[in-house]
C-alpha cells in the first residue's frame, strides 16, 4: 500500500478554488432569489407560486403528469393563476370567460409571443414573433402556399401517405395523438418544400425531430441537455435549409411548397426575403402545423368514432367523391 502525501500549498490549491466556487453559487443563488423577490414586489399579480428563482417550478412540472400540475393549481388558485415554468414566469388563464377578454374583447392590450427559448429555436424572423408590415407580407406568402389551388397538386402525395400509414394501425392498439403527429408531420413537409428527393426530406425531418425534443426542456445551453442537443440539430437544419434554398435560387426554379412561395416573393408583389428569413419561417410554419394539426385531427377521430351518424355520412360523402 503506497500513502501519498501531499504539501499543504497542493492541497489548498485543490480545495479553494472549490470553496471558492460553492460560496459563489451560494451567493448567486442568494442574490438571484433578492432580486427575484423584489422584482415581484408590489406588482398586481394573481394568486400562485414562482417557485424557484429561474427554475421557478418545472420541477415539479417535469416530476408529475402535466394534466394533474395544472388542475391543483387551478383548483388551490382559481382559474387565473401565476407560475414559473421553462425559465418564463407566466399566467395561466383556465375559463372561457378569462380567454375571451385575452383572445377577443381586450385583445389590444396582448401581445402574442413565446418563451424566449423557442424563439431561439425557431427563429427570430419567424412570422409569428412579429407584427406590423413584416407580419403582414409574411401572412400573405404563407396563405398563398395553403389555398386550394396551391394543394390540389399534392392529394395524391398525401393519400399515399395515408396509405402507407394504414397498415401500420391494423389489429393493434396506437396512439392516436401520436400516430396523428407522425401523419401531420409528413404532410407538413410537402407543404413545406414541395416534391422533395426523400432522403433530403428524411435529413431534415431527423434534424426537426432532434429540435422537437427540446422545445419543452428546461432552457439550460450545456452538453447534454435537451436543449442544447436542440440547439445543435437547429444549426444544422439552418445549414441543411441554407444549402437548399441557395439550390433553388442558382437554379432559378423556386419549386413548390412554402419554401417555392417565400423565393417566388417578388411573384406575390413582396419584397425579396433572405436566406434566414426564409429558413425561419419553414421551420416556424412545420412548428405551428405539426402539434396543432395532429390535435385537431385526434378530435375529429374522436367525435367520428363517438357519433356513428356522422361517421356513416362522411364516409357516404367520400364515396361519392371517389364514385366521380
Amino acid at each position: 500500500m503506497q500513502l501519498l502525501l501531499f504539501p499543504f500549498p497542493i492541497i489548498t490549491t485543490i480545495l479553494f478554488p472549490s470553496f471558492f466556487l460553492l460560496l459563489s453559487l451560494v451567493l448567486l443563488l442568494l442574490l438571484s432569489t433578492h432580486q427575484w423577490r423584489h422584482h415581484l414586489k408590489g406588482k398586481l399579480l394573481p394568486p400562485g407560486s414562482m417557485g424557484w428563482p429561474y427554475i421557478g417550478e418545472t420541477l415539479k412540472l417535469y416530476t408529475q403528469n402535466p394534466n394533474s400540475f395544472f388542475a391543483n393549481r387551478q383548483k388551490r388558485y382559481g382559474d387565473i393563476f401565476k407560475t414559473h415554468i421553462l425559465g418564463c414566469p407566466c399566467v395561466m388563464i383556465s375559463s372561457p370567460e378569462a380567454a375571451r377578454i385575452v383572445l377577443v374583447t381586450q385583445a389590444h392590450l396582448f401581445k402574442p409571443t413565446y418563451p424566449p427559448s423557442k424563439e431561439k429555436m425557431i427563429g427570430p424572423e419567424a412570422l409569428f414573433f412579429h407584427q406590423g408590415a413584416y407580419h403582414s407580407r409574411l401572412k400573405k406568402l404563407v396563405q398563398a402556399s395553403l389555398l386550394p389551388s396551391a394543394i390540389r397538386g399534392s392529394v395524391s402525395e398525401i393519400e399515399q401517405i395515408v396509405f402507407r400509414f394504414l397498415p401500420t394501425w391494423e389489429n393493434t392498439t396506437i396512439n392516436t395523438l401520436q400516430e396523428m403527429k407522425r401523419y401531420a408531420f409528413d404532410v407538413a413537409m410537402i407543404s413545406a418544400f414541395g416534391h422533395k428527393r426523400d432522403n433530403e426530406i428524411n435529413g431534415i425531418k431527423q434534424l426537426y425531430q432532434c429540435l422537437e425534443k427540446g422545445y419543452n426542456s428546461m432552457p439550460i445551453d450545456l452538453p447534454g441537455t435537451p436543449f442544447h442537443k436542440a440547439m445543435k440539430a437547429r444549426k444544422q437544419l439552418n445549414e441543411t435549409l441554407r444549402r437548399l434554398i441557395q439550390e433553388r435560387r442558382e437554379n432559378d426554379k423556386p419549386g413548390g411548397g412554402l419554401l417555392g412561395n417565400l423565393l417566388g416573393a417578388k411573384i406575390h408583389k413582396v419584397d425579396q426575403l433572405s436566406d434566414s428569413q426564409i429558413a425561419d419561417n419553414v421551420i416556424g410554419v412545420i412548428f405551428a402545423a405539426h402539434d396543432t394539426t395532429a390535435s385537431v385531427l385526434t378530435w375529429v377521430l374522436k367525435y367520428l368514432h363517438d357519433n356513428g351518424d356522422l361517421l356513416e355520412a362522411v364516409t357516404r360523402e367520400q364515396e361519392d367523391i371517389q364514385r366521380k
